[in-house]
Order: C-alpha cells, then sequence, then structure tokens
C-alpha cells in the first residue's frame, strides 16, 4: 500500500460525494450573475490578489462560479459535458481521488495567480478553465476513444481533442517562456492566432498560469500512475480481462479443432511433429470421448463441465449471439457486439 493509499484509507470518509453536481450549480449560479448582473463577478467575486491582499479573502473560493462558457445557447450542453466528465472520473477512480484531483486544480490555479501577482505584479485573474481543461485531459486518458459531435455534426474521439488541447498547451508554455528569443515575426504569427499574448510579461504570466494550473493532472498521470495503487480485486479484475480479450481475438474457433489430437486433414501426420505429443493429444481425446460429449463450454476458456464438475455455465444476454460462460468469466468478458 502507498503513501496515497494509506492517505485515501485515513481520510476517504471526509470526500464529496457526486462532487461534480455541486460545482455545476456554482457554475449554473455564476452564469445568471454574469447573465444578469453583468460585471458583478469581476467587481467582488474573481480571483483578485490586488484585492485579496485588501482583505476580500473569499475570492479564494468564489472564483469557482466562473462557469466554462457564458452563451445563452451553449451553456446547458456545455455544463452537461463537464458534469458527464466528473461523473465518470468519479465512478472510476472513487470519490475520494476525485475530490483530491478537483481541489488540487483549485489550489493550483490560486498558487498560479499568486505567482504571477508577486513576480510580475500583475493581478492575473484566473477563471476556472485551467481546472476544466484537466478534467477533460483525465477524461480522455480514461476514454479515450469515446466520441462526441464536434459542432453537434462531425463524430470525433475524445483522445483527439485532448491532443489539439495538449498542443495548444505545449506552445503556450513553450513559446511563451521564448518570447525574448523568438524572431518578431514569430511572434505576431502565434499572437494572431491567439497562442501568444501581445506584451513579454504577458506571455509569462499566460505561460506560468499554464504549467503551475496544470501540475495535478502531471502529477497524477505521469507519476502517481506508476506507483502500486490499484488493489488486489482491482489487479485481478484486469488479469480476467486481458485474458478474456486474448481468448476473443482467437476468432472464437471450434474447441475441438483447437485441441483434437488426431491426424485426420493432417496428410496422416503427426498433428505436432512430435509421437509423443500426438500420443499424448489422443489420450486426452480418448479420456473426453469415454466421459461423454460436453453440453455446456466456456467461450473464454473452453473448459467444459467434464474438466470440473463444479462449474456452472450461463449464457450472456448483453452478446450478440449464443456464447456461453463459465462462472470465472460471466461477468469479467469482453461483451461481443458484433462489431470489428
Amino acid at each position: 500500500m502507498n503513501w496515497f493509499a494509506k492517505f485515501e484509507k485515513k481520510f476517504s470518509k471526509y470526500a464529496i460525494k457526486n462532487l461534480m453536481f455541486y460545482i455545476i450549480v456554482l457554475y449554473a449560479i455564476g452564469f445568471v450573475m454574469n447573465t444578469f448582473f453583468n460585471g458583478l463577478y469581476d467587481a467582488y467575486f474573481s480571483l483578485d490578489f490586488a484585492m485579496i491582499f485588501k482583505g476580500q479573502v473569499w475570492r479564494l473560493i468564489t472564483f469557482i462560479l466562473q462557469p466554462p462558457s457564458n452563451s445563452i445557447i451553449f451553456v446547458v450542453f456545455v455544463l452537461y459535458f463537464y458534469y458527464l466528465i466528473g461523473s465518470v472520473l468519479e465512478r472510476i477512480w472513487g470519490s475520494f481521488r476525485f475530490n483530491v484531483y478537483f481541489f488540487t486544480g483549485v489550489i493550483l490555479n490560486i498558487l498560479a495567480s499568486l505567482i504571477i501577482y508577486l513576480i510580475w505584479g500583475l493581478s492575473f485573474k484566473l477563471s476556472t478553465n485551467y481546472i476544466n481543461l484537466a478534467l477533460f485531459m483525465a477524461f480522455a486518458m480514461e476514454q479515450p476513444d469515446m466520441e462526441v459531435l464536434l459542432f453537434f455534426i462531425i463524430p470525433i474521439k475524445i483522445k483527439w481533442m485532448a491532443i489539439l488541447d495538449a498542443v495548444i498547451f505545449g506552445i503556450t508554455i513553450v513559446f511563451g517562456y521564448l518570447v525574448p528569443f523568438l524572431p518578431r515575426n514569430v511572434w505576431y504569427s502565434l499572437y494572431a492566432a491567439g497562442f501568444l499574448a501581445p506584451s513579454a510579461i504577458m506571455c509569462y504570466a499566460n505561460a506560468t498560469a499554464a504549467l503551475v494550473s496544470m501540475l495535478n493532472f502531471i502529477i497524477f498521470f505521469f507519476l502517481y500512475k506508476k506507483g502500486p495503487a490499484k488493489s488486489s480485486t482491482q489487479r485481478n479484475f484486469d488479469k480476467a480481462m486481458r485474458t478474456a480479450k486474448k481468448a476473443q481475438q482467437n476468432a472464437r474457433k471450434d474447441y475441438w479443432q483447437q485441441n483434437s489430437g488426431n491426424t485426420q486433414g493432417n496428410g496422416g501426420q503427426p498433428l505436432y511433429g512430435d509421437k509423443s505429443k500426438d500420443s499424448q493429444a489422443q489420450q486426452s481425446q480418448a479420456q473426453h470421448a469415454k466421459r461423454g460429449v460436453p453440453k455446456h463450454r466456456c467461450a473464454v476458456c473452453g473448459r467444459t463441465e467434464l474438466d470440473d464438475e463444479n462449474l456452472t455455465f450461463r449464457f450472456c444476454s448483453k452478446c450478440v449471439g449464443n456464447y456461453e460462460y463459465c462462472s470465472d468469466h460471466l461477468y469479467t468478458h469482453i461483451h461481443v457486439t458484433g462489431d470489428k
């Protein structure tokens, strides 16, 4: 058990269940505020360290009210999309780890804004953009093949959108710090494309904000995933899934064709090219024939009731076709959908 697992075991009872629902409610409140009380958010609730140092410490929390979109047309779809992302991540990781990931992003957002204010004297009002981007990138790594409709028309996989965001993210950081060394025409082109700011200080600020705010994504997915974070139950389940996938990739050839030891259809030559192995295979076949023809056979491991009389077999209602599975693979096999 690593340090994070111990930490989770001790504090998991304090995790907020269904956290993303409450975050979406805050986003909805912020959207209403921006729509009907324009300027109120920037005046009293944004992450402005010039005002925070004057005593308005509530801004450290209220900046989360900033919604991911202020468009009346798209806000419902955007809020639903982020609710879906957060809910899926919480189901995959558990409430505690999702809480840690999200609130780490919030803290890093505050830290980035503080660093920018202390170094360059800029009151850099960071929104929730990088918090939401970190959620999206995490979701893309967990569900890379999920498809969404770009512009509600073009189907595209999440992983391609994440790669595009990663490229933009990388350009903002790398070229933001390299501004003094860039030719003026390159800088202007990147500025026109929306990657860089018009001044060097703003480029530094943008690069710092992007780098610091996304550290939670970098830590969780390039350090934490390498550690022994999975429990024994999770490891056993993953092993069973790999076994099932490997077995199903063999095109589900007939069991007797795979295991028959006779020499018919093989030019009269031993099946294995080895008389001792061929003899063993014939003996195995003779034993099965003596015991009778099996009535049940697992589509994953090929075992029958003749191999183990304690095995039970069931058909899967979600698989296309009559596929029967033993008790060991009934709940761990990959469903046959008919798609390639």
